[in-house]
């Protein structure tokens, strides 16, 4: 589910180095030194850890820089253990294949939560070591047996300011057309669309779950045909609404910051009724590195200053509540779970998306493409 998001980071973060925002020859110099010059703008290889190493795998390209600089680089300055950047992307397939294989080249995994307890429970991800792993430092509810919260991201509500005299106050808006005029554009993967069209049919935030399905499918199938386009990722979601073809988009809290500066302040966001989604470091079972060593990595991505160099890079919102007080107050607006923001958003149900995605979004894609 977070795949996309995480390389919608990516594209993110080649576009803050093409503006200037990160230095070029810095950008370069990491690219090049972790993938090799063909490679920069590709996912890269797989990798094989040599002894007493570590190979982390994310969504590739350059969140590999980042994830480097941010974990890597610090842990093997304090432990001696390379950490190698593997951009295969670590799908829930992927993963089982590791374990299946009986041969695992894998270690760590930038994996959804609810992906990584459904492998656990079929024994093929560690169990967390909260002897190792700092509960504290996370915030509340997010740290889950076979999954430790790294990141956050939100699905907002962006508006064109220019064609409406009053601002939107919440999901009711999104789908008020008579209020609010214009086209609208949604997830075309489901994730958050689904608790996105029940708080716009009138359920409380706190009554979402669990998600009633049918009531769900029944407001996207007659709301519809005022959707121009379900996107699939987040430079079209940013396109739609800076061409105009839609005055309001259900977005990525990472490209709302991008429309704002992009369109000159014209693009405004809202945190409320937001849906907030977490991501996590899950370990393979019976990975070739350790699984102790595994969790003294996971455990030294906890460092609150190392998560803020994420947030700056990548736009991901901090796993470790201590981190908040360190970004700048210019910044802090932008962080799905500062304490300003995060109060106003409801947190998608991890264990509910173990249960029920895959059939969910089966009769959600068959609505939309319908």
């Amino acid at each position: 589910m977070n795949g996309h998001f995480q390389e919608d980071c990516l594209q993110i973060l080649a576009e803050r180095a093409r503006r200037g925002e990160i230095s070029r020859r810095r950008f370069t110099q990491l690219a090049i030194g972790l993938m090799g010059a063909a490679a920069v703008a590709a996912r890269g290889t797989p990798v094989l850890a040599q002894s007493g190493e570590l190979v982390f795998v994310n969504w590739g390209g350059d969140a590999m820089t980042a994830y480097d600089q941010a974990y890597g680089q610090p842990f093997q300055a304090e432990t001696g253990v390379v950490v190698k950047q593997d951009g295969s992307g670590p799908t829930e397939g992927a993963m089982q294949a590791q374990f299946e294989s009986g041969k695992p080249t894998w270690d760590i995994c930038d994996a959804d939560p609810f992906s990584a307890q459904a492998l656990g429970r079929k024994g093929m991800c560690e169990p967390i070591d909260y002897a190792i792993v700092d509960k504290a430092k996370m915030r509340e509810g997010f740290g889950w047996e076979y999954a430790a919260s790294s990141y956050f991201f939100s699905y907002v509500i962006a508006y064109d300011s220019t064609k409406f005299d009053t601002a939107p106050t919440g999901m009711a808006d999104f789908f008020d057309v008579e209020k609010f005029p214009g086209k609208r554009a949604m997830y075309k993967w489901g994730a958050a669309m689904w608790e996105a069209l029940l708080l716009g049919d009138g359920v409380a935030r706190d009554a979402l779950y669990p998600l009633d399905l049918k009531r769900a499918h029944d407001k996207l199938a007659a709301f519809k045909e005022h959707v121009v386009a379900f996107w699939g990722g987040g430079a079209e979601s940013q396109s739609l609404l800076l061409n105009g073809d839609a005055s309001m988009a259900l977005v990525w809290s990472t490209r709302a910051r991008l429309l704002e500066q992009d369109s000159g302040g014209d693009i405004k966001f809202i945190w409320a009724d937001g849906l907030l989604s977490p991501g996590a470091m899950a370990v393979i079972k019976g990975n070739p590195g350790g699984a102790e060593t595994a969790m003294k990595f996971i455990a030294s991505a906890q460092d609150p200053a190392r998560q803020v160099v994420i947030f700056d890079l990548l736009g991901q919102g901090p796993a470790n509540p201590a981190a908040d007080a360190l970004i700048a107050p210019d910044a802090a607006r932008f962080n799905p779970v500062d304490p300003a923001n995060m109060p106003q958003q409801v947190a998608l149900d991890m264990a509910w998306y173990e249960e029920n995605y895959g059939p969910a979004l089966d009769e959600f894609l068959k609505i939309v493409s319908a």
